[in-house]
């Protein structure tokens, strides 16, 4: 068979196979969902290892010129041991940090939310009749809070009627929780796998990709997977850094104007932040309503102060720190931000910036080299 004929012989089966895929649409996509399921503690393992190849790599650094002001040259794997091991430790020092920080004030939020509800809100009921406001309806809510109106033998009846309902949800949770936690431990055991190898991986990939593809082509998948790890690096570290500092800033701000719940609020926008320009809001939002509970004019207060802080960081330090760490401009973090969400919703904005970045550089690339064979150098100055 020449290879005429052998290319329109995979049209034509390229043709079948597409024709049979549209007719039988729902068995196609019933079917990627199931290799989707069996493969997915290999793809979040693959994505975890990626996001933590991040800070694994920081720690590499900073081991490899410890080790060289020693002058000690230990093995590549021993350092790269120690960084992992390192990266891990780092994580759960942040993770144990917030708890510490977040439970109490969750605490103390909790202790006076329930504080209002028993004694500010039937002052401000008093409040409404005294202006003639209806407040049946309301009246009619806060009996649910009322524990002496609960009838709890009839709770009790309905629990031992449904209890075979119960129990057949209860499996179905503890099965599906106990499959959460062996998908999250093959991830996290193929994470560290791929971290550990990943000098081995790449020498493999690459050999496959050179002995399977033209030089050329391989050079420049090779280009643009680099230019890819390497956006996506910096735009994490910056994105971790902007959430340090937003969180600070509103921290400091509301101890400045003696706002409650500082702490857990300036936590909560860290966290939040990680979603480019509508974390803050949501931080900023959930922050005003524990405030409320406690002082109505403090919580207005607080929505001014955040709105103010974070018009300033959106303003000026997001864009010059995670913008700038990609090559953005701060025109183009925001109109990313905006397609990403608009396509994607909320992965779609905090991934679809480095995304941007990386098509940015391409085609930068690609345009300048087209201006200089076509040799219009001296014009595009002009």
């Amino acid at each position: 068979m020449d290879k005429k004929m052998r290319q329109h012989f995979l049209l034509i089966a390229f043709g079948v196979i597409l024709y049979a895929c549209l007719m039988n649409l729902e068995h196609v996509f019933h079917t990627l969902e199931n290799v989707g399921q069996i493969f997915l503690p290999v793809i979040s393992g693959l994505i975890l290892s990626f996001v933590l190849n991040v800070p694994l790599n920081g720690f590499d650094k900073l081991y490899t010129k410890l080790f060289d002001k020693l002058s000690l040259k230990p093995k590549e794997s021993l350092i790269l041991t120690l960084s992992l091991l390192s990266t891990f430790g780092a994580i759960l020092l942040v993770f144990v940090l917030i708890v510490t920080m977040v439970v109490p004030e969750l605490i103390s939020s909790i202790k006076s939310v329930v504080w209002v509800v028993q004694h500010k809100i039937p002052q401000w009921i008093a409040l409404l009749a005294e202006h003639n406001i209806d407040t049946t309806w309301l009246n009619e809510q806060l009996t649910f809070l009322n524990f002496n109106q609960i009838d709890f033998e009839q709770i009790l009846k309905n629990v031992l009627t449904g209890a075979g309902s119960v129990l057949n949800s209860a499996l179905g949770v503890a099965s599906s929780t106990i499959n959460v936690f062996v998908t999250v431990g093959f991830t996290i055991v193929i994470s560290i796998y791929v971290l550990l190898g990943k000098k081995t991986l790449g020498r493999q990939c690459k050999k496959l990709l050179y002995a399977h593809t033209k030089i050329d082509i391989a050079d420049k998948i090779c280009y643009v997977a680099g230019l890819i790890n390497q956006t996506y690096s910096k735009f994490l570290s910056g994105q971790c850094i902007e959430a340090i500092i937003l969180g600070f800033l509103i921290y400091l701000s509301f101890l400045l104007f003696k706002i409650p719940y500082a702490s857990l609020i300036g936590v909560l926008t860290g966290v939040l932040s990680f979603i480019p320009y509508i974390g803050a809001f949501s931080a900023c939002f959930i922050g005003a309503i524990l405030v409320l509970m406690i002082n109505p004019l403090q919580a207005l207060i607080s929505i001014v102060v955040y709105q103010v802080v974070q018009f300033i960081e959106n303003q000026f330090i997001y864009p010059q720190v995670v913008g700038g760490s990609v090559g953005l401009s701060p025109l183009w973090t925001l109109v990313a931000v905006l397609i990403g969400g608009n396509l994607f919703g909320i992965l779609g904005m905090i991934f679809f910036i480095p995304l941007t970045a990386v098509f940015y550089q391409l085609l930068r690339e690609f345009t300048n080299r087209r201006i200089e064979q076509k040799q219009l150098g001296d014009k595009i100055k002009e």
